[in-house]
C-alpha cells in the first residue's frame, strides 16, 4: 500500500493551501487505495485573507498547523516531523499561500528559498527516487529545491510569467492543460496545472486524478 506524504500550509487559496486541490488530492489518494498523513508548518501564515477578493486582514494571525487541520480533519503533524522513509510518495497542492508560506516564490522568484525542513523533505524524495506529485503552483516550489537537476514539470503555459522565472531555476517547464499531466519518468515528478488554469472544478478534478494515478503508479515502478 502507498503511503503519501502531503503538505498543507493553511486553508484557503490566498492565504494558506488551495482547499478543494488539496481536498481532490487526498479523495484520489484514497480511490487508488493509498494511505496518507499531511504536514504543514507550525508557524504563522504570511497573512490572513479574505476569500472574495484576497485582501490581507490586518488585525488577525492564524497557525499554519492550525488551519491545515480544518482540511485534513485533523490528520496533521508538524512538517519537521515528517520522514522520507515513512513515506512512498510526497504530495504538494498549491494555492497563493504555497508561494509565501512554504517558500517565498511569491516575493522573490527564482532567487528564493524553501522552508528548511520542507526544502531537506523534497531533496530527500528526489534523492531516494520517491515519486513528488506538484499540483497549481508547487512546480515553483519544487524548483527552488531541485531546479539545479533540471526536472520537467509545468505551471501552465511555458510561456507564462511564473513559470519563465522559475525556469531560471534550471528546472525545465512546459505547456500542459489544466485535465493533463507532465511526467518527467526520470526524475519521478508529475506536475499539473489546476487552478493556475482552470476555470472549473470538473477540470481540475481530471488533471488533479491523473497526476496523482500517474504518481502511484511510479511508486511500484
Amino acid at each position: 500500500m502507498v503511503k503519501a506524504a502531503v503538505i498543507l500550509c493553511g486553508s484557503g487559496r490566498f492565504d494558506g493551501s488551495e482547499i478543494q486541490e488539496s481536498i481532490l488530492s487526498l479523495l484520489h489518494l484514497e480511490r487508488l487505495g493509498a494511505t496518507w498523513r499531511a504536514f504543514a508548518p507550525d508557524a504563522p501564515q504570511w497573512a490572513v485573507c479574505e476569500h472574495f477578493e484576497g485582501a490581507t486582514t490586518d488585525d488577525a494571525a492564524r497557525n499554519q498547523l492550525l488551519e491545515s487541520a480544518r482540511i485534513a480533519r485533523g490528520n496533521v503533524s508538524a512538517l519537521h516531523e515528517a520522514r522520507v522513509e515513512d513515506f512512498d510518495l510526497l504530495v504538494l497542492p498549491g494555492g497563493n499561500g504555497a508561494a509565501r508560506n512554504l517558500c517565498d516564490f511569491a516575493d522573490r522568484g527564482a532567487s528564493g528559498t524553501v522552508r528548511p525542513e520542507l526544502n531537506a523533505l523534497i531533496q530527500g524524495f528526489h534523492a531516494a527516487r520517491k515519486p513528488i506529485a506538484a499540483i497549481c503552483i508547487a512546480p515553483a516550489i519544487v524548483a527552488l529545491s531541485i531546479g539545479h537537476a533540471g526536472p520537467r514539470m509545468t505551471l501552465g503555459p511555458a510561456s507564462g510569467e511564473a513559470a519563465i522565472e522559475a525556469a531560471k531555476t534550471g528546472a525545465q517547464f512546459v505547456d500542459c492543460k489544466v485535465d493533463a499531466v507532465c511526467t518527467d519518468q526520470e526524475q519521478r515528478i508529475v506536475s499539473t496545472p489546476a487552478y493556475l488554469l482552470g476555470p472549473d472544478l470538473l477540470s481540475v478534478d481530471r488533471g488533479i486524478a491523473l497526476c496523482i494515478s500517474e504518481a502511484i503508479r511510479l511508486c511500484t515502478e
